[in-house]
């Protein structure tokens, strides 16, 4: 499958497509490892009464556990359908306010966070502002956590090989045999690079945890409706492109694939 990180000409664009469905979104994409909020725990201090910031809240994936430990939490997220659903998961939190807005001009409130946190939402916020924003928000010592996911090799490695035909086919962008990295090739530097151009954070922790995920044809294919380059693709194409996809799932994998995912948290603190 492609790639689904934006670059700088198609961020704005595609950041967009997330609130087309919110309602899909919820139910199909996967959470977080209860391991990485273990490592929050450890490394920002996301207990009871930590006065988290959430950057990209979605449809609160990453907000329902933090409120489940005690966090205090103001999430901000751009898509109005998204906070809508995102106020749903919420409810029983009184320590909860979701935000409609988009975090580069949002108003950052008087009172300092502990913890700034984003959970794959950090690379669609402008990277013109966006370290400087999250240091402006935090209290000194305060901790920047940034969550990654990503597809990497593992699981049914056989169709990520033979689906990328579909993805040639149908969609003219990807590169003649694009495969899912191994877990240990991925580069973390850039957002560490970042984070040191930013002058505004101290070095950078990096937890991982590689976690499998088997979905049936009609539940993978709802995943990938939910892909902002999927979304992006002419009605055509997209509906060609899953088309192959669930037929080679059901006629060659009984129905059924395993899909291995790479879970990064980044986190650094004010200096």
């Amino acid at each position: 499958m492609r790639d689904d990180r934006p670059d700088e000409t198609r961020r704005t664009r595609l950041s967009r497509t997330f609130d087309e469905d919110a309602e899909l979104y919820d139910r199909a994409r996967p959470g977080y490892p209860a391991e990485m909020f273990d490592d929050l725990d450890a490394l920002v201090g996301t207990g009871p009464g930590c006065r988290v910031l959430e950057v990209g809240a979605g449809t609160g994936k990453a907000t329902v556990p933090l409120a489940e430990r005690g966090c205090r939490i103001t999430a901000v997220e751009l898509g109005a359908d998204m906070a809508a659903v995102a106020r749903r998961n919420l409810a029983r939190f009184g320590s909860v306010e979701v935000v409609t807005a988009d975090f580069e001009t949002w108003p950052l409130p008087r009172e300092p966070f502990d913890a700034v946190v984003s959970a794959t939402a950090f690379h669609w916020i402008d990277p013109a502002v966006r370290m400087t924003r999250a240091a402006d928000a935090l209290r000194p010592g305060g901790a920047l956590a940034v969550v990654a996911t990503q597809h990497v090799a593992g699981g049914s490695e056989e169709f990520f090989v033979e689906v990328q035909g579909c993805y040639e086919r149908f969609d003219p962008a990807t590169p003649p045999g694009l495969r899912p990295p191994a877990a240990d090739d991925v580069d973390t530097s850039d957002h560490a690079d970042e984070v040191a151009r930013s002058g505004r954070f101290g070095p950078v922790t990096v937890r991982r945890h590689e976690w499998d995920l088997t979905y049936t044809t009609s539940e993978y294919l709802d995943v990938l409706r939910t892909y902002s380059g999927h979304r992006a693709l002419p009605p055509e194409s997209r509906e060609g492109l899953l088309g192959c996809v669930a037929g080679l799932i059901d006629g060659r994998y009984g129905g059924r694939i395993t899909k291995r995912y790479l879970t990064e948290l980044r986190v650094s603190r004010t200096v």
